[in-house]
């Protein structure tokens, strides 16, 4: 299982940014997608989470309204769209991937990319 995330980027605030997350090896169309951050001296936290069939999603509280996840189903791929970005959004997000959703919200989801780094400068 490989996943692969891009689109990360030295951005200002109040910018944008599309990640994006290539999966392969696993069975796409039964598994949920997550998405993780990890500031300097903090814990991985999660972010956004989608289920299988994208009828469900799980935003935290720190980025609702301005986080969107999405999955393209033709093409493996797992999106998050950030936008109005703040320097507290300063990280490196990490995708995840896991056949239960409830655990693709959690640090204990099953195949992990090796992330990409998001700097917001004020």
């Amino acid at each position: 299982v490989q996943l692969v995330e891009s689109g990360g980027g030295l951005v200002q605030e109040g910018d944008s940014l599309r990640l994006s997350c290539a999966a392969s090896g696993l069975p796409w169309a039964t598994y949920a997608m997550g998405w993780f951050r990890q500031a300097p001296w903090k814990e991985r936290e999660f972010v956004a989470a989608i289920s299988w069939n994208g009828d469900r999603i799980y935003i935290s509280d720190s980025v609702k309204g301005r986080f969107t996840i999405s999955r393209g189903n033709a093409k493996n791929t797992v999106f998050m769209q950030m936008n109005s970005l703040k320097p507290e959004d300063t990280a490196v997000y990490y995708c995840a991937a896991d056949s239960s959703t409830a655990q693709a919200r959690t640090l204990e989801a099953s195949y992990w990319g090796h992330g990409t780094r998001v700097t917001v400068s004020s």
